[in-house]
């Protein structure tokens, strides 16, 4: 790869835009975003691109600028977070904070998760203003904060307080898709469609409280540990959602009998846990695709070791599917653990029941001519992204930030762990695939 001159435009060296915005510490919490994305406003602004900064907090800044298109599309959205996760306990063979290039990568937090994806959106942006590339529709940029900490001051934010930047826009580009999964000597590139929905909740456990040199059976303690223990014995239901036979199904096509055939018995409620046994590992990434799932994260009780407590609290990390409801969570927990533990919605950030597919197939072919040997599928994520709260204006968000990963890196491993770090080649090679997307909208 014959690297680009250094007095070369900096939308012609994403890889150094990438050590950049590395270079800025923005864990969160507390983030801190805000010369970060400053930065970013310097760069649209030598390019000519004036932007607007919006923010909840002052040291929380987001930032939106926006190309004219000729009209003829709605508005297209671009959009990347630039916080980052702690790295406090983790031991790194790079400074975190330095964006090194070594052997062949950069290094850093947020090179994967989610500078990278933000280095190559701003250097499509900027090199389809540089080239004054004829765009269907208007292009908006959104730089992010917070996504890590829930989006409340960024994407959540913008999406409740500022709908009007957004006005139109049906369809965006944002994380967490198009990088590499290389599964039995087939290369997939999954297009995230769909995520599903957080839905936090507390579960309240009671019974008598007292003196702690008495014993006592039968209380809070005792119920909070049989709790527990339900919650570890049994899942809740299969349910087969639209997006997961879609995912499910496009991993199948790439595979000849009798894998396929195994694959698609996930898609079968009476054989759904069977079939994750079979498929080992590889099903426990699958299985939160086809059930609503909870894991207990926190518990609050007690105050002193000489007295027992009447009342514990067990905080719930609930993910939904898309088209349920905190009340369809609630009562499917009820049916495990019976009626006596109350359940309380501590949060939840709703999702639109069906993804809309309608520019799926312009990424899938920019995906296929940039690697002939790519099978691009579409990808249900059980986690979740800023896209949720933009949904909640009508926009479809795809990950695409488009990665073609060697085998032996994989992207999960690296993402929030210490050492993550990106191949420099991915990098251009993503910049490449937005700036298709940017030139193809609108005309396919």
């Amino acid at each position: 790869m014959t690297e680009p001159a250094s007095n070369s435009p900096i939308y012609q060296r994403p890889v150094e835009l990438l050590q950049n915005l590395i270079r800025f510490d923005t864990t969160n919490p507390p983030g801190n975003e805000a010369e970060c994305v400053a930065y970013i406003d310097s760069l649209l602004k030598e390019a000519g691109i004036e932007s607007t900064l919006l923010a909840k907090d002052p040291n929380r800044t987001n930032l939106i600028a926006r190309l004219k298109g000729q009209g003829n599309s709605p508005p297209f959205l671009l959009y990347g977070h630039v916080d980052v996760v702690t790295t406090l306990g983790q031991v790194w063979t790079h400074p975190p904070f330095e964006g090194k290039v070594v052997d062949g990568y950069v290094w850093g937090r947020g090179a994967l998760d989610m500078k990278g994806g933000v280095a190559m959106m701003l250097a499509a942006f900027l090199r389809a203003k540089a080239e004054g590339l004829s765009l269907s529709g208007d292009v908006v940029l959104a730089i992010l904060s917070d996504e890590e900490g829930g989006g409340d001051y960024g994407a959540k934010y913008l999406a409740e307080n500022h709908p009007e930047q957004f006005k139109g826009i049906r369809y965006a580009l944002g994380e967490f898709g198009g990088a590499t999964i290389h599964i039995c000597k087939r290369k997939l590139y999954p297009i995230m469609v769909a995520e599903k929905q957080i839905c936090w909740m507390k579960a309240y456990v009671r019974g008598p409280g007292g003196h702690g040199s008495v014993p006592m059976r039968g209380g809070a303690m005792a119920k909070l540990a049989r709790l527990l223990q339900q919650l570890e014995q049994r899942r809740l239901p299969v349910h087969i959602t639209p997006a997961a036979r879609r995912m499910v199904e496009g991993i199948a096509s790439a595979f000849s009998f009798p894998g396929n055939l195994l694959l698609r018995q996930l898609l079968n409620p009476r054989l759904t846990s069977l079939t994750l046994r079979l498929l080992g590992t590889r099903g426990q990434g699958l299985e939160p695709l086809l059930r609503n799932t909870v894991n207990a994260t926190i518990v609050r009780g007690g105050e002193k070791i000489n007295v027992i407590p009447s009342e514990i609290a067990l905080e719930l990390d609930g993910r939904l599917l898309p088209g349920y409801s905190p009340d369809d969570m609630m009562a499917e927990l009820h049916r495990i653990v019976g009626n006596e533990v109350e359940f309380e919605v501590a949060r939840h950030d709703p999702g639109p029941a069906e993804p809309d597919m309608g520019f799926f197939d312009t990424l899938a072919g920019i995906l296929r001519e940039a690697d002939p040997g790519a099978m691009p599928v579409p990808m249900f994520m059980p986690g979740v992204t800023d896209g949720r709260h933009f949904s909640l204006l009508g926009i479809q968000t795809y990950g695409f930030t488009p990665m073609n990963l060697p085998p032996g890196l994989e992207l999960l491993q690296r993402v929030h762990a210490a050492d993550e770090c990106i191949p420099l080649e991915c990098v251009d090679f993503g910049t490449s695939a937005i700036y298709k997307a940017l030139q193809l909208y609108g005309k396919t």
